[in-house]
C-alpha cells in the first residue's frame, strides 16, 4: 500500500481519511518500522468517555507504541480545534517523529493551513444556540447566515452550522471575515509527508456495519450505560456517532436492530461528509487508494 522505506524517519507523518479506513492500522505499521508517536487528529477520539464508539485505538494497540491526545478530555468539555492546536504543538518538536492519524478534516487543515484567531463564543450565546436548535432545528440557524459563509461551510454538518451562527451573533462578522486573515500554520505540507485514504464507497459501507457490531462486542453498550446517568445531548462528547442512538435504545424508545441501523447509517452520513472535505481540501496530499 505505501513504500515505508520511502519515507523519512525524521520527518512527521499525517494519515488522514474517513471513518473505518484503517488509517490507525496504517500508523501502527509506520511506528513499526520507524518509530514515533501516535497523535490523535480526531475530534471525538480525545474524549475519555467513548473508547469504544468512537473506535480509539486499543489498550493492546497503544502498547505497541507511543499514543498521544486520545481520551484525555472530560465528557463535560467543551474542546475545540484551537485546543487540539495547542495540545498537538509540543508533540511537532518532540523527541519522537509525530504520525498524526485522524478522521478530522479540520484539525488537520487548521495544522496545515493555519488557523482563524476567532473570538470565543460566550456561554449565555451558546445556551441560546442550544435552546434555538431544540425547539426550531438548526435550518433556523443556518437560515440566518449570509450567502459567502454558507458557500464556505459544510452546511450539512450541525455543528459548522451553529459554529458560524455562534461567530456572527457574538461579533457582528461572519466566520468567513475572520478565516480571511489567518496567520501561518504551524506545519507546512512541504515540511512533512501528508496521506489521505481514499475507499470505494461500497466497500467502506461493508466495513462501517460490521465495525458497529464488533463495536457492540466490544462493550459500547455498557460504555453508553455509563454514560446514561447523566447524558446531556448539548455536550460536544455526546456526538459521538451512535452514542445518541444506543441511549435512545436503554430508554426503551427503540429497539437494538433499530438503534443499530440508525447508527451504521449516521456513520456513513458522516463517512460521506469527511470524503467530500478530503476531495475539496487535500488534493495535495497523497492518496492511498483502498482496498
Amino acid at each position: 500500500m505505501i513504500d515505508l522505506s520511502a519515507l523519512s524517519p525524521e520527518q512527521p507523518v499525517l494519515i488522514a481519511g474517513p471513518t473505518a479506513s484503517g488509517k490507525s492500522a496504517l500508523a501502527l505499521q509506520i511506528a513499526a518500522a520507524q518509530g514515533g508517536v501516535i497523535v490523535n487528529a480526531d475530534a471525538l477520539q480525545v474524549y475519555e468517555n467513548w473508547r469504544v464508539l468512537s473506535a480509539r485505538p486499543s489498550i493492546e494497540d497503544e502498547a505497541q507504541a507511543p499514543h498521544a491526545l486520545y481520551g484525555h478530555v472530560g465528557r463535560e468539555a467543551d474542546y475545540s480545534v484551537g485546543h487540539w492546536l495547542k495540545d498537538v504543538t509540543p508533540y511537532l518538536s518532540g523527541d519522537q517523529r509525530p504520525i498524526i492519524v485522524g478522521g478530522t478534516g479540520l484539525y488537520f487543515t487548521a495544522l496545515t493551513e493555519g488557523l482563524a484567531d476567532i473570538p470565543a463564543t460566550p456561554a449565555d450565546l451558546r445556551d441560546k444556540a442550544n435552546a434555538r436548535v431544540a425547539t426550531e432545528g438548526f435550518d433556523a440557524l443556518r437560515d440566518e447566515l449570509d450567502a459567502e459563509t454558507l458557500n464556505r461551510i459544510d452546511t450539512l454538518n450541525p455543528m459548522r452550522v451553529q459554529r458560524a451562527w455562534e461567530v456572527m451573533a457574538a461579533t457582528g462578522k461572519p466566520i468567513w471575515y475572520w478565516q480571511d486573515q489567518t496567520p501561518p500554520p504551524l506545519l507546512s505540507l512541504k515540511d512533512c509527508t501528508a496521506f489521505v485514504m481514499q475507499a470505494d464507497k461500497d466497500w467502506l459501507n461493508d466495513r462501517i456495519a460490521r465495525r458497529f457490531d464488533l463495536m457492540l462486542e466490544q462493550g459500547a453498550l455498557e460504555e453508553a450505560e455509563s454514560n446514561l446517568p447523566d447524558w446531556d445531548a448539548s455536550l460536544p462528547s455526546s456526538k459521538a456517532i451512535g452514542a445518541p442512538e444506543l441511549i435512545a435504545y436503554l430508554r426503551g424508545e427503540c429497539t437494538l436492530d433499530e438503534a443499530r441501523t440508525l447508527a451504521t447509517i449516521s456513520t456513513r452520513q458522516y463517512a460521506k461528509r469527511q470524503r467530500t472535505w478530503f476531495r475539496s481540501r487535500m488534493k495535495a496530499w497523497q492518496p492511498v487508494i483502498l482496498p
